[in-house]
């Protein structure tokens, strides 16, 4: 890994478009991705990056999607011994891959689109097909005349026939989301057409799936700090006296605030944000139409989508009351063992373990240190809830099937908890200090996107 800076603007996407090919037939080079180190702080309330007009976001993303299929999709292909993965969705009906996979002029499938991967062997190139009406960026080899062959699934049918693939991938899942794309009506159609004798080599393409969506490439983990600074800036903002006068301003204003903000600046959110509040003698989180006050400790979860990568980060800040030019030291006590908690998860962190044994390492040694963790992190990408391993979810720090998968090198991870502490200035009560920060893995260490909220904000009350 190379010295990590933080580089935001849209000069640095542009430039990366040097190193990606239009065309996908050469790998790309290395761009260097910049990340910072685990132990850095971010920086407190940082200004807004330049975002990309449409054009340009939409030249980046196809020089993105055109990386992924030429880097990725060889190395998974081999990876799970599948020689032909067949990938399918209906006009607005799109599956997970197929939607990841269409290129930035692409609103939505068109009528019917298939897609088909074929690894002829010999470490020759993967085939990319489409049996559709339409292509896809020249991504796509149009394989399909409807003059020919009016029925597209007997076409599909003689290009795989013709390959005679030993094992044919469709995406059927009981469990991941995912990896469930192909519909009943579809299947149907599609082995009404396919030759008896390759029946039997239908396998689930699940773990392609997986593998496909959680993996992210360096030129999307070069942009991705930038991406991460812009709900930090947002953040930044929105807890601040430029929008919240403590006595007037609402839970909800700040939330609405919010999601105007991204509107503003042609951005979507991928849920709502959420704004609570932690009062002195009232219990739980407080939302809504409460009015925030002096001596009030603020929550926000917020997540962004920009160049079809998503983040999700929590923060904390602090109402100052008069007077006040510091949190109470039992917030900032509080604050200091969420830190400690994520220290002890990040370092836990192991390539091939699942997330239910870093969960259960992570556990262990914040329990011994006298701490009251809760902790359900995620992988991050495409999605905001990403493919992959969960470790951990808020209702359940036992073992779950979802944690059963192994933590890949190569991934991001939203990594999200909360440790719960006393606060002696609130006569005792337990308070909950959540946190939640975009971070990257690359097989050894955790570093974060864009720093890390390691003190409460703080916000003048006058």
């Amino acid at each position: 890994m190379h010295a990590w800076t933080t580089l935001a603007g849209s000069g640095l996407a542009l430039a990366l478009l040097a190193s990606v090919p239009a065309s996908g037939n050469t790998a790309p080079q290395d761009p260097a991705p910049p990340i910072l180190p685990m132990s850095e702080a971010e920086e407190p309330h940082p200004d807004m990056p330049e975002i990309l007009p449409l054009r340009d976001r939409a030249e980046v993303i196809d020089r993105i999607l055109a990386e992924r299929l030429e880097t990725i999709m060889p190395v998974i292909m081999r990876e799970q011994g599948i020689d032909l993965w067949l990938l399918m969705a209906r006009e607005y009906f799109e599956e997970p891959v197929v939607e990841s996979m269409l290129d930035a002029q692409s609103m939505a499938a068109r009528r019917r689109t298939i897609l088909i991967f074929h690894d002829p062997g010999d470490g020759q190139p993967i085939e990319r097909l489409t049996v559709s009406r339409y292509g896809l960026a020249g991504l796509f080899e149009p394989s399909w005349d409807p003059a020919e062959q009016p029925d597209q699934w007997q076409a599909v049918a003689e290009i795989i026939a013709a390959r005679d693939p030993e094992k044919i991938a469709i995406n059927f899942s009981d469990f991941r989301a995912f990896g469930d794309g192909m519909t009943l009506s579809q299947y149907r159609l599609f082995t009404a057409a396919l030759p008896e004798r390759l029946q039997g080599r239908i396998v689930s393409g699940e773990e392609l799936a997986t593998r496909w969506l959680e993996t992210r490439t360096p030129t999307e983990l070069a942009i991705y700090p930038g991406i991460v600074r812009i709900a930090h800036a947002i953040i930044g903002e929105a807890f601040s006296r430029q929008v919240i006068t403590p006595g007037e301003t609402t839970a909800d204003d700040v939330r609405w605030w919010m999601r105007e903000r991204l509107s503003q600046h042609g951005l979507e959110p991928w849920f709502h944000p959420s704004v609570g509040i932690q009062r002195r003698g009232e219990e739980g989180m407080l939302s809504g139409d409460t009015v925030i006050q002096p001596g009030d400790l603020l929550w926000t979860d917020f997540g962004l989508t920009y160049l079809r990568l998503n983040t999700d980060t929590q923060h904390l800040a602090y109402v100052l009351r008069p007077g006040e030019s510091e949190a109470p030291e039992g917030l900032r006590r509080g604050m200091a063992s969420t830190n400690r908690v994520r220290e002890l998860l990040v370092d836990s962190f192991v390539p091939g373990a699942s997330g239910n044994v870093i969960l259960a390492e992570a556990r262990r040694k914040a329990l011994a240190e006298g701490l009251d963790p809760s902790i359900y992190s995620h992988p991050i990408g495409l999605h905001g809830h990403g493919a992959g391993s969960a470790i951990g979810f808020w209702d359940n720090q036992s073992a779950d099937p979802r944690g059963a998968g192994p933590v890949r090198a190569e991934t991001a991870w939203s990594i999200e908890l909360t440790s719960y502490s006393r606060v002696p200035e609130w006569d005792g009560q337990r308070v909950d200090f959540r946190t939640e920060e975009d971070a990257w893995f690359d097989g050894e260490t955790v570093r974060f996107l864009d720093g890390r909220q390691t003190e409460i904000t703080l916000i003048p009350s006058n």
